[in-house]
């Protein structure tokens, strides 16, 4: 077992590419780069190699379950578990995307919600004392739970909602939404909102959970918001470069042993906001 280890999923380019590049030059370990495609990761493990960083490729296709405990098991036995988890992988419609909505749901919160609570149900339990884990959420997240009804907005907010009760609020959207009764139920015109707030409320429970079953482990576990990057996803209009949207999420996983804060919390410009 050799010594430390950060993870970063859907980082073949992007945002994700851009942590990638920071963590090589900061972290003091293996950084791995995983990707769905093979080429395309190993074609973004050259271009960081050129720059003269070493990144390693992994393949993680975060919707294939498989994929996913092959990879947990790979870090656990080459590492003995993993000493920071970025989960940046994600998906969004473009705005102009004609896709039928009730589609839009069940395909954007499958994989922004489903498949990143299926790599942090097996990461979760590899993750050393001492490790830091960021989930990659969005403002639309917060902006979209103060547009939820008010009995959407105590749940997601309460301090006792538990993991199951959140999976069934996010397939209960997914539901309403292909029968066209999301509005009616409380749920605004979001599948990406509603993907990133069920990620953000995923990750106060985990923290919740971490600090109950393993209290003296001093892991931090985050969501934060990268801020609007021009990435492909958000387009060439967006006001920050991808370096400057992976500050936030390095900063977080890079905070030094000993610290207790922020853990639970939503994350942006490295200061804690609202929910």
């Amino acid at each position: 077992m050799s010594g430390k280890v950060a993870v970063v999923t859907g980082s073949n380019k992007g945002i994700g590419l851009a942590i990638v590049q920071a963590l090589c030059k900061q972290f003091q370990g293996d950084v791995y780069l995983t990707a769905r495609d093979v080429g395309r990761g190993q074609a973004a493990v050259e271009s960081l190699a050129s720059e003269g960083l070493k990144a390693i490729f992994h393949q993680l296709d975060i919707n294939n379950l498989n994929s996913i405990t092959t990879a947990a098991a790979f870090f656990k036995e080459k590492y003995g578990g993993v000493d920071i988890l970025i989960h940046n992988a994600g998906i969004a419609f473009k705005v102009a995307d004609t896709t039928p909505f009730a589609v839009q749901a069940e395909v954007t919160l499958e994989t922004n919600f489903f498949a990143a609570r299926d790599v942090l149900t097996h990461f979760l339990p590899l993750i050393k004392r001492g490790g830091r884990v960021v989930n990659i959420s969005s403002f639309v997240g917060p902006r979209t739970l103060n547009k939820c009804s008010a009995e959407l907005q105590q749940r997601f907010r309460s301090e006792d909602i538990t993991e199951d009760e959140l999976v069934a609020l996010m397939q209960r959207f997914i539901d309403k939404a292909k029968k066209g009764e999301h509005k009616q139920d409380g749920w605004p015109e979001t599948p990406y909102g509603v993907s990133k707030l069920g990620l953000t409320t995923l990750s106060m429970i985990l923290a919740r959970r971490l600090l109950k079953e393993r209290p003296n482990d001093g892991i931090l576990l985050n969501a934060c918001c990268p801020g609007w990057v021009r990435t492909d996803m958000a387009g060439e209009a967006a006001e920050k470069s991808p370096d400057e949207g992976a500050v936030t999420p390095v900063y977080l996983v890079l905070l030094p042993p000993k610290i207790t804060e922020p853990h639970g919390k939503f994350v942006s410009d490295k200061e804690v906001q609202p929910w």
